[in-house]
């Protein structure tokens, strides 16, 4: 959850930084939040989030 909680965290700013910035319009902005939104009600929610949790877990055993 809290990994989850960031990542959406994340992108928002992320994606008010673009939007403030002009490097992306409002109505692609759009687009772009319920296409995620409804592809998180689709089939394929879980095997994102899968795919999502491995990298944050490889991300996570890199050591320096």
């Amino acid at each position: 959850m809290a990994i989850s909680l960031s990542v959406v965290l994340m992108l928002g700013i992320i994606l008010v930084v673009l939007i403030r910035g002009g490097s992306i319009k409002t109505g692609p902005a759009v687009v772009a939040i319920l296409f995620g939104f409804f592809l998180a009600s689709t089939g394929m929610a879980d095997d994102i989030q899968r795919f999502l949790n491995s990298i944050a877990d490889t991300i996570n055993e890199i050591r320096f």
